[in-house]
């Protein structure tokens, strides 16, 4: 065990903004409780979140994106465009001083979800290295695998990003349940290469998991390999109050298209 405190936030559906507004809310609580907590959520409509750095701004079409009804949010995290439809999302947010350095803490929560991902009978592998890092560009998140993220045969099956700073880490990734997302393809201006098909976790088990079975998968690996005793987490009104500030700047196409 690890021998910190860890808390589970199992959230209800949120929009993009709302979702990106409490990752970065509960990263400041870690900075100032120095508890690790793990969230595991779902999205209200499909979005596009578009990494911290990637370049996006004029190369989305955004009337077709309007149309089939999608959001798009910006992360606080680097990476590239996901579509969050089918799939489920985990963030975990910490105390840097107790994490380590960047490997360290990959390390540490790819074991969760590694555990948690064979304890529903799928068969998860960690990507070694091929090749560098890719750029943030227009290509989309499940483009390929890079050193470290999830895959299934070597397809990626989960794509994550870690952000620092003030003396906490936020990690959030994405998990799909089918594959939706070659249809980012659609939504740029200019053509895009076809996106090689990622992993899934109905193709791995033969069937669409729920939300609350994957939940349940991720919690039991916290308290499995770091804390028996974590707690669910509970919103109070500082949390909440501090998740509206941020929403503000999570709706503002000043940030949402600011590159």
């Amino acid at each position: 065990m690890s021998g910190v405190h860890w808390r589970l936030f199992i959230d209800s559906p949120a929009s993009g903004a709302e979702n990106m507004a409490r990752d970065h809310a509960l990263m400041e609580r870690a900075a100032a409780s120095g508890e690790w907590m793990l969230r595991v959520y779902a999205w209200r409509a499909p979005t596009i979140s578009l990494g911290r750095n990637q370049t996006a701004r004029g190369l989305y079409d955004l009337e077709r994106i309007r149309a089939r009804g999608i959001g798009v949010v910006r992360r606080p995290t680097g990476g590239r465009a996901i579509l969050h439809h089918r799939e489920i999302t985990y963030s975990v947010t910490a105390p840097t001083e107790a994490a380590g350095d960047l490997h360290a803490s990959y390390k540490r929560i790819n074991r969760l979800l590694v555990h948690a991902l064979r304890g529903l009978g799928v068969d998860a592998r960690i990507a070694a290295p091929t090749s560098r890092a890719a750029s943030p560009g227009l290509a989309p998140c499940f483009d390929e695998p890079a050193a470290g993220e999830l895959t299934v045969n070597d397809r990626k099956l989960a794509g994550s990003a870690q952000w620092r700073a003030d003396g906490a880490l936020l990690q959030h990734g994405s998990i799909l349940i089918a594959d939706d997302q070659s249809l980012l393809n659609q939504l740029t201006i200019a053509e895009q290469p076809r996106i090689p098909t990622p992993a899934t976790l109905g193709e791995a088990m033969g069937r669409a998991p729920e939300f609350r079975e994957i939940a349940g998968a991720l919690t039991e690996a916290v308290r499995q390999l770091e804390d028996p005793a974590a707690e669910p987490f509970t919103a109070n009104e500082g949390f909440r109050a501090r998740t509206s500030a941020l929403v503000v700047r999570y709706k503002d196409d000043a940030w949402t298209w600011r590159r």
